[in-house]
């Protein structure tokens, strides 16, 4: 007898799920923001962050058998050689992108960098697809792809308005879109290295033993120079970015079997860019760029990632 193929969700749950990605997405960037702020240190938060999911992830790799065969077989691929260092590096680009979170979401707010991660990814996920790094192979670059691509520029482009270059350090504006940079990769990373352990699991927990450890190593040589926090926050919701973190990691692997990879990330893109509105609307940020320009990026770079990744179909020849 063969077994039972797994219950499909109903398309409406499946869609709010998707949704609920990007939300918790837009939230742990808030969340990681505000400890940076309140540490008036970036860097330990982001180690925080970074440490508690990746206790998170030991225990739930110990508890499943998913997990202890993933790590068996990283094992054993890393003994073979079969499995290259670099696939192993993930973590660093997850390390930037909670570094960033830490350092710059308190001051330039979460719409803007969002839509810097949404431009950085789009750019670099051209390139990876153009040139075959993911587990997908080459993946053509079609002038939809392009478009989308334009647009999300074009959402950085209206952040910059007015005095917005003079009141932000440059290098908070280029932290979010180098993030985008490297989640993209970070992605096809990740899926190579998925295929090679079996589950997404023990590749999730390479990432963040990878992220933690570089994280702590800035952490420490920043607390070497500056010295440590004088106050820690009592709130505990600042402590729950890397629990939110792994939530929404293990949230996508379970929803992509009923939604498909578009399906999932337009929603998790939509719960990323209005959550992130509503954020930044709710508590702004010390230097973002106003509701009305926050509004005008983040419907301009959902509609880019709406056009790079809907299926347009070519015209069939006569």
């Amino acid at each position: 007898m063969t077994a039972a193929a797994p219950a499909r969700l109903p398309a409406a749950v499946a869609i709010a799920g998707a949704v609920a990605v990007g939300v918790l997405t837009a939230l742990q960037a808030r969340v990681n923001g505000q400890l940076g702020r309140q540490l008036d240190d970036g860097f330990v938060a982001a180690v925080v962050s970074f440490g508690s999911g990746l206790v998170v992830l030991v225990m739930l790799s110990a508890a499943l058998p998913s997990g202890r065969r993933g790590a068996r077989a990283l094992a054993a691929g890393i003994r073979r050689r079969t499995i290259p260092w670099w696939m192993l590096a993930g973590g660093a680009a997850g390390a930037l992108t909670v570094a960033t979170q830490g350092l710059a979401v308190a001051v330039i707010g979460v719409s803007l960098f969002t839509v810097g991660v949404v431009a950085g990814q789009t750019l670099s996920g051209l390139v990876l697809d153009r040139v075959g790094y993911g587990p997908a192979g080459v993946v053509a670059v079609t002038m939809p792809r392009v478009a989308g691509g334009a647009l999300a520029l074009v959402a950085v482009a209206i952040s910059l308005q007015g005095d917005l270059l003079a009141r932000v350090p440059w290098w908070m504006l280029a932290l979010p879109f180098l993030a985008g940079i490297g989640i993209a990769w970070q992605q096809a990373t990740n899926g190579r290295l998925r295929q090679r352990v079996g589950t997404p699991l023990t590749a999730t927990l390479v990432n963040f033993i990878g992220g933690t450890a570089i994280l702590a190593v800035a952490a420490l040589v920043h607390v070497a120079l500056v010295g440590t926090p004088d106050v820690w926050p009592i709130e505990p919701w600042m402590y729950l970015g890397g629990v939110i973190g792994v939530t929404y990691i293990f949230l996508s692997a379970a929803l992509v079997v009923h939604t498909g990879v578009l399906l999932l990330g337009l929603g998790a893109v939509a719960g990323q860019l209005v959550t992130a509105f509503l954020l930044d609307a709710a508590w702004p940020a010390d230097a973002g760029p106003g509701w009305l320009a926050e509004l005008a990026m983040v419907v301009v770079a959902g509609a880019g990632v709406i056009v790079a990744a809907a299926p347009w179909r070519q015209r069939a020849r006569d």
